[in-house]
């Protein structure tokens, strides 16, 4: 017979901790859609790396909680190094294939909701500290988690430099089907065998010679004054896209309207639509499913006080579109923003050509080195990306010259910050997931 694992005063301290942020993070949401939240809890509560996808708001805090004790911003950080443009929820499971505006398939960083202006500093620790939560449950050693965010801390360090002084396209090109190698390479691969008419095939069916969202699947259908909203609230998206995502003057005629929730770690809660529309052609297989989505308030924004970044943006969903467009090069030609109901929706292609890198076969030490080393880069390029060049005028200054100079000045604390970091929080990672089982098995959230 198994034994209650004894509450210690400390862990009550934390759960407290705990439910709190939660409730400022996710208490209104969890309100209006408790059963979404019991599927996103469900889903947190099976490892300690699934708790920590879902819990940005909670490292944030943390992260917060750290700079207020120490009366300090941190290393590396100054003016501009902490005021770069950030993905916010960098852990090692954002990176995924998409195909650019130019066609090109490339692997790179993705899912931009929670992306915002602060330290450069704050997205390595959080993909330092999600890695060493992987290399736990890959049964790596400390030695070998250390050897990992070293590696990482490296070739993001080797790829800032490199594009801080000049490097030419070629010498850092992106990931693509020509470049990658290894599991990124395999990841791409399989999202160039995916087809658009595949991903049709699996939402819509063929109605009276036209293609229509099919029922089920987790679609629900929408009253006449609902359909009319996301009409117009489509209209105003269709203005924030490019001229050149509208060439073909019938290619965003609607033809169906669906509702539908989102239950995932990330999206608990949140209303979304999917609409489909003319493709660029009469053939129908050439048809375009996007979503609308209600856009979330980022984790990160909590912990930014600079008025200059808070008011830049119009509503979140502007914030999400702008974010990706600074931080993504090429992005999704049907990437926009629009509002429903006075609130900021995101608005973007479902993509048939999203593969997420995958990490239940990388076991072996050599590989996984190989990728991580790999993730550094691409991250050294996301950051590098969106800056005085990428056409916004809230960072106006090279942020590849200005992180590289701040490492410079401390070559070897560098790597040993993130170090150190991923160990300590990596620790604290899996005893808050242990924490939020007992409360959420215990009925006490929500």
């Amino acid at each position: 017979m198994s034994v209650p694992r004894p509450v210690e005063a400390a862990d009550e301290q934390r759960g407290e901790e705990i439910l709190a942020v939660f409730d400022t993070a996710f208490g209104e949401l969890l309100a209006a859609d408790p059963a979404a939240f019991r599927v996103k809890f469900r889903k947190m509560a099976a490892s300690a790396f699934a708790f920590y996808r879902g819990t940005a708001c909670l490292f944030y805090h943390d992260l917060e909680r750290e700079r207020t004790a120490s009366g300090v911003t941190g290393p590396f950080l100054d003016e501009r190094t902490g005021r770069v443009w950030i993905h916010g929820d960098l852990h090692a499971e954002n990176f995924g294939t998409y195909m650019d505006a130019n066609g090109r398939l490339i692997f790179n960083v993705n899912d931009f909701d929670e992306a915002y202006v602060g330290p450069f500093t704050w997205d390595l620790k959080r993909f330092a500290a999600s890695l060493a939560l992987i290399g736990y449950t890959k049964a790596l050693s400390d030695e070998q988690i250390t050897e990992l965010v070293e590696i990482y801390a490296g070739a993001y360090r080797e790829r800032i430099h490199a594009l801080a002084t000049g490097a030419k396209n070629d010498e850092v090109p992106p990931f693509t089907l020509d470049t990658a190698q290894g599991p990124l390479l395999d990841a791409l691969r399989s999202a160039r065998s995916l087809t658009r008419f595949g991903l049709l095939d699996s939402m819509t069916e063929i109605r009276e010679y036209e293609r229509r969202f099919a029922p089920g699947g987790g679609s629900m259908e929408l009253d006449a004054a609902t359909r009319y909203k996301i009409l117009a609230a489509f209209d105003g998206y269709l203005e924030t896209l490019p001229e050149s995502s509208l060439a073909r003057p019938d290619s965003y005629r609607v033809k169906d309207v669906v509702g539908r929730r989102g239950i995932g770690i990330g999206s608990a809660g949140l209303p979304s639509y999917n609409i489909l529309l003319e493709g660029n052609s009469d053939a129908l297989e050439n048809d375009v499913v996007i979503y609308m989505k209600q856009a979330q308030t980022p984790a990160v924004s909590r912990h930014i006080t600079d008025r200059a970044v808070r008011e830049y943006f119009q509503h979140e969903g502007h914030r999400t579109v702008i974010s990706q467009r600074a931080l993504q090069a090429h992005a999704d030609p049907w990437l926009g923003w629009t509002e429903l109901a006075g609130t900021g929706q995101l608005v973007a292609e479902v993509s048939p050509y999203a593969v997420d890198l995958d990490w239940s076969d990388l076991d072996d030490p050599e590989e996984i080195a190989a990728v991580v080393a790999d993730l550094g880069r691409a991250t050294a390029t996301m950051h590098a990306a969106a800056d005085d060049e990428s056409g916004h005028s809230l960072v106006p200054f090279s942020t590849e010259r200005s992180i590289d100079a701040a490492i410079a000045a401390d070559e070897e604390g560098f790597g040993a910050l993130l170090v150190d970091f991923a160990h300590a929080y990596g620790a604290r990672a899996r005893a808050d997931h242990q924490i939020f089982v007992d409360l959420f098995r215990n009925g006490r959230l929500g």
